[in-house]
């Protein structure tokens, strides 16, 4: 169970951060071997490290990481494809929140955060897509967000269609490939 959910905060680390060393360095904050350990099962790290590890992720994410995760308990031979399925189910749920006409879709191109900046430094260019359910509810929102290529920008600016048909045509092959 340990290392699907390794594997899914791997993906994310990776898509945000570029690698694990500056992922260590600028946002947790701990030594690459204090890392690597955890990674292993060999070492429990602090509380408030680990809620930056599920900072990465919204509430909504990281509850459906847990369901996922779930998953690979009762179906091992998930666990060889667990982070194509997180990405594939959590694409599935946003495209339904869209259909429902009560989802909010933003592209977010400039999001400054330690994954944007860091992405920056060496030089990988991303965006934040963004879909996300209001209830009326002071925080309760669900949000998904997606870290994408920068280069579907331009796709979706030069694109007959609006950003809502974007999603439902490209969104599940564009997040799984990346």
């Amino acid at each position: 169970m340990h290392q699907a959910m390794v594997k899914i905060i791997m993906d994310r680390v990776l898509s945000q951060f570029g690698t694990e060393t500056n992922f260590c360095q600028v946002y947790l904050g701990i030594s690459q071997e204090e890392w690597v350990n955890w990674k292993k099962g060999t070492q429990v790290l602090e509380s408030e490290i680990m809620q930056k590890i599920k900072g990465l992720f919204s509430d909504y994410e990281w509850m459906l990481l847990q369901k996922i995760i779930r998953q690979t308990v009762l179906f091992p031979e998930k666990r060889h494809y667990v982070v194509e399925e997180y990405k594939r189910v959590k694409s599935v749920i946003a495209k339904q929140w869209l259909h429902t006409g009560e989802a909010v879709v933003e592209l977010i191109s400039q999001k400054e955060s330690y994954a944007t900046q860091s992405a920056r430094e060496i030089g990988k260019e991303v965006i934040n897509l963004k879909v996300s359910m209001n209830y009326g509810i002071w925080g309760y929102d669900d949000i998904l967000e997606f870290c994408l290529p920068a280069k579907i920008q331009q796709q979706i600016e030069d694109a007959p269609v609006d950003l809502l048909e974007w999603v439902n045509e490209n969104l599940t092959d564009t997040y799984i490939g990346n």
